[in-house]
């Protein structure tokens, strides 16, 4: 029988490494004109990018400061951790190579 999302417990370092990762990895997407924006004018500045990108860092900054507060994004987050989770206790496959296609050789 497979356990709902009510039954399962979370360790530690899921709720506080691993799901968090998850949450700067898609904030980085939802702020995706902002990390290019940051990225482009560091490519431009060289060494001079600490004074010269200043407001694209505190743009970029303040984009992920607001995904990492929102209580209903870290939810988010944390339903999709638990469905792969419970994806691979099913399958043993990780996420990342689920989604690779396997040849057709086999």
């Amino acid at each position: 029988m497979e356990a709902t999302n009510m039954e399962i417990q979370l360790r530690h370092v899921e709720t506080d490494v691993l799901i968090p990762k998850m949450m700067r990895e898609r904030a980085k997407e939802r702020c995706v004109e902002r990390v290019e924006a940051f990225n482009h004018c560091c490519k431009e500045s060289g060494f001079l990018m600490a004074f010269k990108c200043r407001e694209q860092n505190s743009a970029l900054k303040e984009c992920l400061t607001i995904h990492y507060r929102d209580p209903a994004f870290f939810e988010e987050c944390k339903q999709q951790y638990i469905r792969e989770k419970l994806e691979f206790e099913r399958t043993g496959i990780p996420a990342k190579n689920r989604k690779q296609k396997l040849p057709a050789s086999m």
